[in-house]
């Protein structure tokens, strides 16, 4: 399922219409993992995956330890993220769709917005930073 998603000013055209953000915590200084999809007008998370606890960072209920990450199942539906650094961790969120992994958001005070395309007639598409 192809789609389109909005991240900050550039559009990105999804072939399977999902996305994987990940991050360092900005405290606890662990990985996190978020898989997304696009669904018509809002984002779906399918997945998230942590490798530790603490921080305002728990493992969902159902989440199951599997090979050293904290994994659990979905259950929430946006209509978008926004994404600001703290500056803590040098660095921001790594999105990777398609094959291609790039950094957004890494600028502290400068949030970026993922969201789906507002339109589905987009005629001109910017790439992602890199």
């Amino acid at each position: 399922m192809t789609a389109c998603l909005s991240v900050g000013a550039a559009v990105l055209h999804l072939a399977l219409g999902s996305f994987t953000l990940h991050w360092t915590h900005s405290v606890e200084h662990v990985t996190w993992q978020e898989d997304w999809r696009v669904d018509g007008d809002v984002l779906r998370l399918d997945q998230s995956r942590l490798k530790g606890s603490g921080a305002g960072m728990e493992p969902g209920s159902d989440a199951v330890l599997q090979d050293g990450w904290w994994v659990s199942a979905g259950d929430l539906q946006v209509p978008a993220l926004m994404l600001a650094a703290s500056g803590a961790t040098g660095e921001g969120w790594t999105l990777c769709a398609d094959g291609r992994c790039r950094v957004i958001g890494a600028d502290p005070g400068a949030p970026i917005m993922v969201a789906p395309c507002k339109t589905e007639a987009v005629k001109r598409t910017d790439p992602v930073p890199d």
